[in-house]
């Protein structure tokens, strides 16, 4: 039974096709209205979330299933002391397909295991989000037409922020990537990354502090929040943390058609003044993974014989 728990899961040309049924709902979203009748997908939610949970929920909606689970662990058998691999040998007598979030890193894995029906990773810990990097994924290829000869500037958190090791593993697979790395130095990108995915697939990189200098070079900026929590203390972070706050006078430097996106959700590091901007897209990115998970869905469903 497949199920996807890293981006790296799915190879480049599933990547290509998945993104390609996003575009065709995008176009047609009746042809898709029926396929999964009577299908039913549980979320299964260990931690809060807004827009993954809502995402995967909209999805087998409006791909005619329907959906069951729980958005916290207190409200499931988690709370009892139960395993994840039972909760899920469990909810898989109930349900076509999972989509689960757990706080630990690994969960997701060990459910996949035991379940009888696909598992999608929904987030785990400071560890993988693949549904957020394929939301990314069709923001790119909408509105830069290309996942080729890009150069994406990440800037905030890099070192424990599971999106951004997300997408530097999703786009370390197409030609001509270059990646700006730009963070305060507590938060740089961990070794591990640089060594096993930019410095093995002979990506060229850059690592700056500097946001406003590295601007003018960019194709796309993704943006995360620099998170207070992290800082051994508040000095170092009160120092930092007006750096990576994006505003429209930073923006003077960037290119017409650079894109700016960000997982969300956001605090101040993105000033809503540049909510209007024409190169704004952290909003559509939130559309683009509904269109992703339902493309997902359907194609786990499909190899599953289920549809």
């Amino acid at each position: 039974m497949r199920s996807i728990i890293d981006i790296l899961d799915l190879s480049v040309e599933e990547i290509d096709e998945l993104v390609a049924t996003a575009q065709d709902i995008i176009a047609d979203p009746k042809k898709y209205a029926e396929v999964c009748h009577g299908k039913k997908l549980a979320t299964l939610f260990f931690e809060p979330s807004t827009r993954t949970r809502l995402s995967f929920e909209a999805a087998m909606y409006e791909l005619g299933g329907n959906v069951l689970g729980f958005s916290e662990a207190q409200s499931s058998s988690a709370a009892k002391g139960e395993s994840v691999a039972d909760t899920v040998k469990t909810v898989s007598c109930y349900a076509d397909i999972i989509a689960m979030r757990h706080p630990k890193e690994g969960a997701p894995l060990v459910a996949s295991r035991a379940a009888s029906v696909p598992v999608i990773n929904a987030g785990d810990g400071g560890h993988n989000h693949p549904t957020q990097t394929m939301a990314d994924l069709l923001t790119i290829s909408r509105e830069k037409g290309t996942f080729e000869n890009l150069t994406i500037g990440v800037c905030g958190d890099l070192k424990f922020g599971r999106t951004v090791h997300s997408l530097i593993n999703a786009m370390s697979r197409y030609k001509g990537l270059k990646m700006v790395l730009i963070s305060p130095e507590e938060l740089k990108v961990p070794s591990y990354v640089k060594k096993d995915v930019l410095v093995k697939n002979n990506i060229p990189y850059v690592q700056t502090t500097d946001l406003e200098g590295a601007m003018s070079e960019l194709d796309v900026l993704y943006m995360t929040r620099v998170q207070r929590e992290r800082f051994f203390n508040e000095e170092d972070y009160l120092r930092l943390k007006d750096s990576y706050i994006l505003t429209p006078d930073k923006l003077k430097n960037a290119r017409k058609d650079m894109i700016i996106m960000h997982p969300l959700p956001r605090v101040n590091e993105i000033s809503v003044a540049i909510d209007d901007d024409p190169r704004a897209c952290y909003f559509k990115q939130v559309l683009n993974g509904k269109y992703m998970r339902m493309a997902l869905i359907m194609k786990l469903l499909k190899e599953a014989g289920t549809i």
